[in-house]
């Protein structure tokens, strides 16, 4: 039994540590498990780097949408940095303890890179309804201070949507005998079912920020594709809607990729509580580690000006 620290007030508790899962059920199998997960996490920290040394090395891709992807490429690698050590640390040394401080920062970066991931989405498909509606004023409406700007308010949209969070995890009080997380790194929903307390403001500001983020984002991105469509369908040639449309299935693919895993988790925790705990796990680990890993391969196969610039970063070639 992990040791706690109780308070002054011995009515309110709260653990020193939570103890963390790798996949339940397969813990025996563990070293071998962590193989994928290592290469995953590998392709993701490569790919997205080599995106970022890519566009910033290659001066034909100083423009709006590499710049998006470049922000794209970043919150892939935060996101995939915030449980790249505890889920390794589990899965390679059984080392399953994490102080419940550090629990709140890692929530607040994981949390905090899937909303600004989310953000990012958006501005890329305002980055293609530009392009497609007006492409003569592209250049003038998406300027340098623009997506500046633009980069400036996701931050701050995802810093100050997520920091009340932990403050609000942390004026809980805990149940003793309540230490185990679901999964091998700290989710909001996961924590707060640990309290001995009323959790109602917890959830109500969970799904708050859920829908204020994620959800308006989804909702705006169907809105920029419709207007996309139908500026499409007013194509005289149909090559030229193919054309067109094609320089849309990179994001298209992006957007799928990350939002798919994003309502498959809101669903297990909502209506799969009866699922087993492998499932609730399996769904987490592809929401986190999957997006990172395919949106490089995604734009670096789509992408030719992305593939090309990448080779030469590999070659060492400016």
């Amino acid at each position: 039994m992990i040791p706690s620290r109780p308070f002054i007030n011995i009515s309110f508790f709260q653990p020193q540590s939570f103890l963390m899962i790798g996949i339940p059920g397969l813990e025996f199998a563990h070293g071998w498990i962590s193989i994928p997960f290592s290469f995953m996490y590998t392709v993701a920290l490569t790919g997205n780097c080599l995106i970022l040394l890519a566009v910033r090395r290659t001066h034909s891709l100083h423009q709006p949408m590499y710049y998006f992807l470049s922000m794209l490429a970043l919150s892939d690698v935060g996101l995939s940095l915030s449980t790249l050590p505890s889920t390794l640390a589990v899965l390679w040394f059984d080392y399953r303890s994490i102080d419940f401080n550090a629990c709140l920062v890692q929530m607040f970066f994981l949390h905090s890179f899937s909303v600004l991931e989310s953000s990012v989405l958006l501005a890329m498909s305002f980055d293609r309804f530009v392009a497609i509606s007006n492409p003569l004023r592209y250049a003038s409406v998406l300027t340098n201070n623009v997506i500046i700007r633009i980069g400036v308010a996701i931050v701050a949209r995802a810093t100050l949507s997520l920091f009340p969070v932990p403050f609000l995890l942390k004026r809980l009080n805990y149940c003793p005998g309540k230490i185990l997380l679901s999964h091998s790194f700290c989710f909001h929903a996961d924590v707060m079912k640990l309290a001995c307390a009323d959790i109602t403001v917890n959830i109500l500001y969970g799904l708050y920020v859920v829908l204020s983020t994620v959800g308006v984002d989804s909702l705006l991105i169907v809105m920029s594709y419709s207007l996309i469509l139908h500026t499409v369908m007013g194509l005289a040639s149909p090559r030229e809607r193919v054309r067109t449309l094609n320089t849309c299935v990179s994001h298209i693919l992006a957007v799928l990729v990350f939002y798919i895993p994003v309502i498959g988790v809101s669903m297990i925790h909502r209506f799969g509580k009866h699922l087993p705990h492998i499932v609730h796990a399996l769904v987490a680990y592809v929401y986190l580690v999957v997006p990172p890993v395919l949106n490089p391969i995604i734009y670096s196969v789509k992408s030719k000006p992305i593939r090309g610039a990448m080779f030469k970063v590999l070659r060492g070639k400016d």
